[in-house]
């Protein structure tokens, strides 16, 4: 046996999987309370001890140990650009791609006010961006000056117009701010460069984020550096997607991830456009992307949810599920939520409700991640404009997280998150075939595929419990 253990330091709870490679099987999971606040190991201690007492193996023994974390609120960065539809979502997306959660954008000339508000935000780092190579190069100049005056002191990483990089590293460094330069995100209006911005984030994950986090005791146990955890399920939907060179992939792929704190959306789909006719606007989209909706967390944003469906839709939602039953008040639930976030349904009224709110969350994300389809009127008559990403044709959906793996009618959470007649511009998959990641193996197939691609694929396609969404 070749026992690997793959670990997630998670918001609520650090999670842990033990995998016989050479069975390519599950051998047990465990799971404990994170325990950030005061010794991140405590936690882990406590869940390894169970998943031994459950499948006893030789810890000395393990072939590999892999981990990743969204401990303390993940990899928080406040995105700093130019023009909002240009380099700012250029910027956002080499954030989201590289696991970061933005929890701030700013366009244009920043000051003073904004300064504080980032200040409020606790961030572990700060992306600051702004022009094209060549292009305006006082926007970014004057951001810089601004920070440096400021008291922020996590790192800056500086992306924007290659002209003027070198001095605002050096106008940021003499101020004693930790800085890290790299390629501009948006060397021009029509091409997107996230891959150098999004290895320089993994780079201060590692050598800043871990440390802050009180990971030092913990990270030496592991055999790879320890990454964040949305970036764990990216690499798993990609491998899933697109497969290896000899085992081969389910197709293109919309994954939600649906958690207490945030709704996550990942998709891999060739980016093409709804018909040969339509019209594309707007930056070149990627085939690998993924979006963080931080105002989604079933649990902690349940009354941001409940404020966005509206009860009576909360409330048809609950009783399409079951026609029979009984429905506790939205209202009332979701003020218990937002001030107990560990909550667990205590009976089918709750439990149906907690799905309710899991499905509008869906819903609103995957809306908020796919692209929207527009008719314009012109001299030449009607043309369709496409803005955003095309997921019309996507093959597959998948569900991952708690709720998918514990709620009682999961396949309602996707079935919200397809094509509907209701938001017929919403370019969301039409007809997918359905999953659900029932075992809660995401994370831990991600991890273990960045040694043992082919294996972690198989287990992850082994555990893929199919369903069925039913046409509205």
């Amino acid at each position: 046996m070749k026992i690997y253990l793959l670990v997630d330091f998670g918001s609520t709870y650090t999670k842990v999987t033990a995998i016989d490679l050479d069975a390519e099987e599950v051998i047990g999971r465990a799971q404990s309370p994170t325990t950030v606040e005061t010794d991140i190991s405590i936690g882990f201690d406590k869940a390894l001890a169970e998943l031994k007492q459950s499948c006893a193996f030789d810890e000395s023994k393990l072939c590999g140990r892999y981990a990743s974390s969204s401990a303390a609120g993940g990899l928080k960065m406040a995105a700093i650009g130019l023009v909002p539809d240009l380099t700012l979502s250029a910027a956002r997306r080499a954030a989201l791609g590289a696991g970061a959660k933005v929890v701030g954008a700013y366009g244009y000339e920043i000051d003073d006010g904004i300064i504080q508000e980032i200040e409020g935000k606790d961030c572990d780092i700060i992306m600051l961006c702004g022009g094209t190579d060549g292009g305006n190069k006082n926007v970014i100049l004057h951001n810089a000056e601004i920070l440096a005056k400021s008291r922020i002191d996590c790192p800056v990483l500086v992306c924007g117009n290659r002209v003027v990089n070198g001095r605002v590293g050096e106008l940021l460094e003499q101020a004693g701010k930790k800085v890290y330069v790299t390629q501009n995100v948006l060397p021009s209006v029509t091409e997107v460069n996230v891959e150098p911005a999004q290895n320089r984030i993994r780079e201060i994950f590692i050598e800043h984020i871990i440390h802050a986090k009180g990971f030092d005791k913990a990270k030496d146990y592991f055999d790879k550096a320890v990454i964040p955890t949305p970036k764990a399920s990216l690499i798993a939907a990609e491998l899933l997607a697109d497969g290896t060179k000899t085992e081969p992939g389910i197709g293109s792929l919309l994954v939600v991830e649906t958690g207490g704190a945030t709704t996550n959306v990942h998709s891999v789909a060739d980016i093409v456009s709804f018909t040969h006719e339509t019209v594309v606007r707007g930056l070149p989209e990627s085939r690998v992307s993924r979006t963080v909706e931080g105002d989604l967390g079933i649990r902690y944003n349940a009354r941001t949810i409940f404020e966005l469906a509206g009860a009576e839709r909360l409330k048809l939602m609950a009783e399409l599920m079951d026609p029979a039953g009984t429905f506790c008040d939205p209202d009332v639930y979701t003020h218990l939520l937002s001030k107990t976030v560990e909550y667990i349904p205590q009976n089918l009224s709750e439990s149906l409700m907690d799905i309710a709110l899991a499905a509008s969350a869906a819903g609103i994300a995957v809306e908020r991640h796919a692209g929207t389809l527009k008719t314009e009127f012109t001299t030449m008559g009607e043309i369709d404009i496409q803005y955003g990403k095309n997921l019309y044709q996507v093959k597959n959906i998948l569900g991952t997280g708690g709720i998918f793996k514990y709620g009682i009618r999961p396949e309602a959470i996707l079935k919200a998150a397809v094509f509907s007649e209701q938001t017929p511009w919403s370019l969301k998959p039409r007809a997918p075939a359905a999953y659900l990641d029932a075992d809660y193996l995401f994370y831990a197939t991600g991890l273990l595929s960045q040694e043992h691609p082919d294996a972690a694929l198989r287990i992850m396609k082994n555990h893929l419990k199919p369903v069925l969404l039913e046409k509205e």
